[in-house]
C-alpha cells in the first residue's frame, strides 16, 4: 500500500469515527456486515480447494464495491442540487412577498382616506328607500280602493254560483295581497329589518274579506262536489267549474312552492293559506259524501227481513253510482283523477265501516245469512264489483277484503250459536210433542212400507238438512260448522230420547193394573223405527262433511251414532221386558206334571210369541231380525230356566221318555212359530232352540253309564254351561248314583273349555236355585 492510500484510509477512518459516535446504528450495521460476510466466506471457502478462486472472488467484489460507491456519489450530487434550487425558489418567494406587503399597505390607506367619503352618502340612501316606499304607495292606491267593491262583487259572484268568475276575482285579490307584502317585506329588507308584525296585522286587516271569500267559495265547491252524483244527471256545468278551480289551485300551490323552493335564492314567503291542497280535499268530500249514504241507517230500519232489503238497496245504489261515475263524471275530469278507483275505494271504506257496525248488532241467524251473503258472493259478483265494465278498474286498485278473516270468522260462529239456540228449541219441542204421541190412545202412524214411525225423525231430519243447505250456499266452512252443531244437538237430544224411554217404561210398569196404555209396545217398536231414519239421517251429513273439517274442532267431536245405538238398545230392552212381562203368567205351568200329561202352556206361548213376532214386523231391518233373534233368545232362556227349577222329577224311564219328547214337542212348535225368522235366512249362527232336543236327549238316556260322553259332547257345544246345570239335570233325571255324579261333574270341572269367539253364552243368563237343606234331627254326625 502506497503513502497516499494509507494517507486517505486514515483521513476516512477519522470521518467514519464521529459518525459512529453520533450515530451508533452505523457501526451497528457494519458489524452485522462484517458477521455475514464472514459467515459467507466460511462457506465459500470451507475447503482448501476452494482458495485457488480467491482471486475470482476479490475482484468480483471489488467492481462490485466501485459500483455501489458511485451510485452513491450520483445520488447524493442529485440531492443536493435539489436542496440548491429549492433554496433558490424560496429567495424569490421572500422577495414578492415583500412586494405584496408594501402594496397592502398602500391600499389600507387609500381605504381609510376613502371612508369618510362614504359617510356622506347614507342622507342619499334614506331618501331613496323612502322614495321607493312612496312610488309603492302610489302605484297600489287604485287596487287599494278597489278592495273593498272587489270584495263585495266576488261575494255576489260566490251566492249565485258562477264559481269561476268568482275565482278569478279571489286571484286577483290574493295577487295584490301577495305584491304588497312583498313590497313591504322588499322595503324591510332593504332598510336591514325585518317587516314589521304591525305591518303584517294591518294588511291582513285590510284583507280580511279575501280569507272569509276562500272560505265562501270552499263551501259551495265542496257542496258542488258532494252533490256531483246528482248534479251529473241534471247539469254537470257546476262540477266543472269546481274542477277546473281545484286544478287552477293545484296549480298555484305547486309554483308558489316552486319558487320558495328553487335555487334562485330568493326569500319571499309563502301567501296567508298556502297551500290549499284542494285536490286532497276533493277526494275527502267525495269520500264523505259516499259515507252520508250510511250514516242515517239505524239498528231499528234494518230488523229481520229488513236488513236484507237494505243490503240490496246498498247494492242497486252503489251500481247505479258507479254507472253515473264512469259515464258522466269522468268526463268532467282530467284522466289522473281516476274517479272511479276513487269513488271505489271510498264506497269499500264506507262499506266496511258500516258492516263492521251492522255485524256489532245483536242479530239472528236470518240476518247474518244475509251479511255473509252479501260479503261473499253478491258484493264481488258479476252484479256488482266483478261485473265486466268493472274488471279492469278493480284490477289497479287493491281493496282489501270487505270484512276480515276474524270478523267473518266471528260472524260465522254467530251464525252457528243462533242456528244451534233455534235447532235446540225445536229439538225439545218435537221431543214433547213425542212424548204427547206416547200417550195416544190409537196406533202410531205408518209409512208407504207399513212401518211404524212418527213425525219427529222427520221433523229432524228436515231441520237438519236445510240448515246444512243454507250454510253450504255461504262456503264449505260454515257447512261443516253447521253440521258439527247439529250432529252435537242430535246426540243430545238422543241422550234425553233415551230417558224418556226409560221414564215411558217405568211409567208403564207402574200403569199395569190400570192398563192405560194399549199401544205402549208399538210406540217402543216406532222409536226403533224413527232411530233408524235418525241414523240414516246422521250418516248423511256426515258424509257431507270436507275430510279437512275433522281436526278444526277442539271440542270432543259429537258421537250421534252412539247415543243412537244406546237409545236403540234401550228400546229394545223395553220390548223384551214387555214379552216377558206377557210370558210371566204362562211360565210356571211349564215342565209341570199337568204339562207333561196335557202339554197346556205351550201352545199359549205359542201365541202370546208369534203376536209379538208379528208387531215386531213393523221395525225397519236390521232391528226387526234383531228383535225376534231376542225373542227367540229370550223363550229359550226362559224354558232352560223352568227346566233348572227342578218342577218335574222323573220317577222312571217312562217319565223321562215322556219328558224328553214332551220337550221335542214344544221345540218343534217354538221353530213353527218362529218359522219366519228361519225363512230370512239371517237368524243366529247357534240357534237357541236346537238346545231343546239336546237337553231332551240327555234326559232320554237309558244307560247313565253314558252319560259321561253325553256331557262332554254337551260341554263342548255350550261352553257355558257349569256343574250346577248339569247337577240339575242329573236331578231332573232321578236315577243317577252319586258315583256317576261324581264322575260326570270330575270330567266337566276338568274339561271346562274356553269361549270361542262369536259365542253367545245361554246358561250364563239362567241362575241355579239354591239347593233346599232337608230337614234331619241332629246327631254328632251332623254337629
Amino acid at each position: 500500500m502506497s503513502a497516499r492510500d494509507q494517507k486517505n484510509g486514515g483521513d476516512e477512518l477519522e470521518d467514519a469515527l464521529p459518525v459512529a459516535t453520533v450515530w451508533p446504528e452505523v457501526e451497528r450495521a457494519e458489524c452485522l456486515a462484517r458477521g455475514a460476510a464472514l459467515k459467507w466466506a466460511s462457506c465459500v471457502f470451507c475447503r482448501p480447494e476452494h482458495l485457488e478462486r480467491l482471486s475470482q472472488y476479490r475482484k468480483r467484489e471489488s467492481q462490485r464495491t466501485s459500483s455501489i460507491h458511485t451510485r452513491l456519489k450520483s445520488m447524493v450530487q442529485s440531492y443536493l442540487e435539489g436542496v440548491g434550487w429549492g433554496l433558490e425558489q424560496l429567495r424569490e418567494a421572500r422577495f414578492e412577498l415583500r412586494e405584496v406587503s408594501h402594496a397592502l399597505k398602500k391600499a389600507g390607506l387609500e381605504s381609510s382616506r376613502n371612508a369618510e367619503g362614504v359617510k356622506s352618502l347614507e342622507r342619499l340612501r334614506e331618501v331613496s328607500v323612502s322614495h321607493r316606499q312612496l312610488l309603492a304607495a302610489v302605484s297600489n292606491l287604485p287596487r287599494l280602493y278597489s278592495v273593498r267593491s272587489m270584495v263585495l262583487e266576488t261575494e255576489r259572484l260566490v251566492e249565485s254560483r258562477r264559481l269561476l268568475e268568482a275565482h278569478a276575482r279571489l286571484m286577483d285579490l290574493e295577487r295584490w295581497q301577495d305584491d304588497i307584502l312583498w313590497q313591504l317585506h322588499g322595503a324591510a329588507g332593504t332598510a336591514g329589518s325585518a317587516l314589521s308584525a304591525e305591518d303584517q296585522e294591518l294588511v291582513a286587516k285590510y284583507f280580511s274579506g279575501v280569507g272569509q271569500l276562500v272560505d265562501a267559495l270552499g263551501k259551495e265547491l265542496w257542496a258542488v262536489v258532494s252533490s256531483a252524483l246528482a248534479l251529473a244527471r241534471q247539469n254537470p256545468t257546476p262540477f266543472v267549474s269546481a274542477v277546473r278551480i281545484v286544478e287552477r289551485e293545484e296549480v298555484l300551490d305547486r309554483a308558489l312552492l316552486e319558487e320558495r323552493g328553487g335555487t334562485r335564492g330568493t326569500s319571499r314567503p309563502l301567501p296567508p293559506g298556502r297551500p290549499r291542497c284542494w285536490r286532497a280535499c276533493f277526494f275527502q268530500v267525495l269520500e264523505e259524501a259516499v259515507s252520508a249514504r250510511f250514516r242515517s241507517v239505524s239498528y231499528l230500519h234494518t230488523r229481520g227481513p229488513g236488513l236484507a232489503g237494505h243490503l240490496s238497496a246498498l247494492q242497486h245504489g252503489i251500481m247505479a253510482d258507479l254507472a253515473t261515475v264512469r259515464h258522466l263524471l269522468e268526463h268532467c275530469v282530467p284522466p289522473h283523477y281516476r274517479l272511479t278507483g276513487a269513488y271505489l275505494r271510498a264506497s269499500h271504506r264506507c262499506l266496511h265501516a258500516h258492516l263492521a257496525q251492522v255485524s256489532s248488532w245483536d242479530l239472528e241467524s236470518g240476518e247474518i245469512f244475509a251479511v255473509l251473503n252479501w260479503v261473499l258472493h253478491i258484493y264481488n259478483s258479476p252484479d256488482m264489483m266483478g261485473h265486466p265494465e268493472l274488471v279492469t278498474e278493480m284490477e289497479k286498485v287493491e281493496l282489501g277484503p270487505l270484512i276480515s278473516t276474524e270478523g267473518l270468522e266471528q260472524l260465522q260462529n254467530k251464525y252457528v250459536q243462533s242456528v244451534r239456540k233455534s235447532v235446540s228449541e225445536w229439538m225439545h219441542k218435537v221431543l214433547q210433542v213425542e212424548l204427547q204421541d206416547w200417550q195416544r190412545d190409537q196406533e202410531p202412524d205408518t209409512d208407504h212400507e207399513g212401518f211404524y214411525q212418527t213425525s219427529l225423525p222427520t221433523i229432524i231430519t228436515q231441520m237438519l238438512e236445510e240448515n246444512a243447505r243454507v250454510a253450504r250456499m255461504i262456503g264449505e266452512s260454515l257447512r261443516d260448522q253447521t253440521i258439527q252443531m247439529g250432529l252435537y244437538e242430535m246426540e243430545n237430544l238422543l241422550n234425553r230420547f233415551r230417558e224418556a224411554l226409560v221414564e215411558f217404561g217405568k211409567e208403564h210398569c207402574r200403569d199395569l193394573s190400570n192398563n192405560k196404555n194399549k199401544f205402549y209396545l208399538h210406540y217402543l217398536l216406532a222409536s226403533i223405527s224413527n232411530c233408524i231414519i235418525l241414523k240414516k239421517s246422521t250418516e248423511s251429513l256426515q258424509k257431507q262433511q270436507s275430510s279437512r273439517s275433522a281436526g278444526q274442532f277442539s271440542r270432543t267431536p259429537p258421537n250421534p251414532l252412539a247415543a243412537l245405538d244406546r237409545a236403540v238398545r234401550r228400546a229394545c230392552c223395553l220390548v223384551m221386558d214387555q214379552l216377558l212381562l206377557d210370558l210371566q203368567p204362562l211360565l210356571p205351568g211349564l215342565l209341570t206334571r199337568s204339562w207333561l200329561v196335557r202339554g197346556d202352556p205351550t201352545p199359549k206361548l205359542c201365541r202370546v210369541l208369534e203376536r209379538h213376532l208379528e208387531i215386531h214386523g213393523r221395525v225397519r231391518p236390521p232391528c226387526r231380525q234383531r228383535l225376534q233373534e231376542e225373542a227367540q233368545w229370550l223363550t229359550v232362556v226362559e224354558y232352560v230356566r223352568a227346566l233348572m227349577q227342578k218342577r218335574l222329577v222323573c220317577r222312571s224311564a217312562e217319565e223321562r221318555r215322556q219328558l224328553a219328547q214332551q220337550m221335542v214337542q214344544d221345540e218343534q212348535q217354538l221353530r213353527e212359530s218362529l218359522h219366519g225368522l228361519e225363512a230370512e235366512g239371517s237368524g243366529p249362527e247357534v240357534n237357541p232352540l236346537s238346545l231343546l232336543p239336546v237337553l231332551a236327549d240327555f234326559i232320554r238316556l237309558k244307560d247313565p253309564g253314558m252319560l259321561t260322553l253325553e256331557v262332554s259332547g254337551l260341554a263342548a257345544k255350550y261352553p257355558d254351561i257349569s256343574e250346577e246345570h248339569v247337577s240339575v239335570l242329573l236331578d231332573v233325571r232321578g236315577d243317577v248314583s252319586r258315583d256317576v255324579r261324581g264322575a260326570v261333574l270330575d270330567l266337566l270341572e276338568q274339561s271346562a273349555p274356553p269361549l270361542p269367539a262369536g259365542y253367545r253364552p245361554i246358561f250364563t243368563d239362567i241362575l241355579v236355585p239354591p239347593p233346599t237343606m232337608a230337614f234331619c234331627l241332629p246327631t254328632a254326625k251332623c254337629a
